[in-house]
């Protein structure tokens, strides 16, 4: 393991990652750019460096780290953090389905590589016919294990500052007041009236609009989203 050496004048790394292990929201993403500048100091930690993280949890502050850790050395976790197929978060399945792709894709910023992974997956959680015919119907999302919808969830806010994810679609449509005309446009689906193109239109990197992904199919109505959002496993999580 590396030396762990600490800027003159400044927290030593170990006390820096536990004040924003801490912090607020807020704080939290004013402190990104500082966690880039020293992250040859997180390397350092060698394989304490997530000891302070739950892989259980939702909170998107170790994904923000292993995304920087990886884009840095690509060898580190598989290494350092016991992951071998990358995936330092537990993601279970009622079904037994493997969700270390999806975090392989959310890691890497493939961001639309994880839409096409989650629709799949959707598809399959919904059973045959939803995989034979190629999209979901609402009345098959409460087919799909709470467990599994809100593992999904969950890997997409981790690893997007908490900007993605199912539950954070939902908690804009509240904000909006239940309107998904309004919805639309907030999440990037709909500009002036007119559906985004799928998928050359979208913004498929971090700077897109909270909410932005994954996408919903809504070329057969709203119903599907509506479905979803409202599924008991992103209420008990809201």
């Amino acid at each position: 393991m590396t030396e762990v050496k600490s800027h003159p004048n400044k927290e030593s790394i170990e006390e820096f990652l536990e004040s924003f292990r801490k912090s607020s929201e807020r704080k939290r993403l004013s402190l990104l750019g500082v966690l880039e500048e020293r992250v040859e100091e997180l390397l350092g930690l060698g394989s304490s460096l997530m000891s302070s993280f739950d892989p259980l949890s939702s909170d998107w502050a170790p994904g923000f780290i292993l995304q920087l850790i990886h884009k840095t050395d690509d060898k580190f976790i598989k290494d350092n953090l016991n992951c071998e197929d990358l995936s330092w978060f537990k993601a279970s399945s009622e079904v037994g389905l493997d969700y270390s792709p999806l975090q392989q894709y959310l890691l890497n910023e493939s961001y639309e590589d994880a839409d096409r992974f989650t629709s799949s997956k959707l598809r399959e959680l919904a059973g045959e016919k939803a995989v034979k015919r190629g999209y979901v119907y609402f009345s098959e999302v409460d087919l799909i294990p709470s467990i599994d919808l809100s593992t999904l969830d969950k890997l997409w806010i981790v690893y997007s500052r908490g900007k993605f994810g199912f539950t954070v679609q939902a908690k804009i449509l509240d904000a909006v007041g239940g309107r998904y005309d309004k919805l639309w446009p907030r999440i990037g689906w709909k500009k002036d009236g007119i559906w985004t193109r799928y998928p050359k239109s979208f913004n498929w990197s971090i700077e897109a609009p909270n909410g932005h992904m994954p996408l919903v199919n809504q070329l057969r109505g709203v119903r599907l989203m509506d479905a979803l959002l409202n599924h008991q496993a992103l209420i008990a999580k809201s």
